[in-house]
């Protein structure tokens, strides 16, 4: 699955970057950022609700294939613009974590 398709077919909105061909191999979430890092792996669709700096930082080093923040969460512009510089790709959905990873489940992403 591609980031583009989260946006395209699944209703998600797109609030930064502009890589949406990256391919998603895994999904993770978690809001622990230490865990994060030692957990996350290359190409990961990461769902957290955390919306502060520190969340562009692990996405860039780790490189995700982008922060996806569920539940309608509000993202200050701040943080968009951050993201945006660095070239992270954020999404928002409406859609309770769980049902994001049914969606990629479902798209094969384990």
């Amino acid at each position: 699955m591609f980031v583009s398709e989260l946006v395209e077919k699944h209703g998600f909105k797109q609030l930064s970057g502009t890589d949406l061909n990256r391919k998603i191999s895994n999904v993770y979430s978690c809001d622990l950022l230490s865990w994060v890092m030692a957990k996350g792996k290359h190409d990961t669709a990461w769902i957290t609700v955390q919306t502060h700096n520190n969340i562009l930082a692990v996405a860039s080093l780790l490189e995700f294939a982008c922060i996806i923040i569920p539940e309608g969460i509000k993202v200050d512009q701040e943080i968009i613009d951050k993201a945006n510089e660095q070239e992270v790709v954020m999404l928002s959905s409406d859609k309770e974590s769980f049902e994001i990873f049914k969606i990629l489940y479902e798209a094969g992403i384990k």
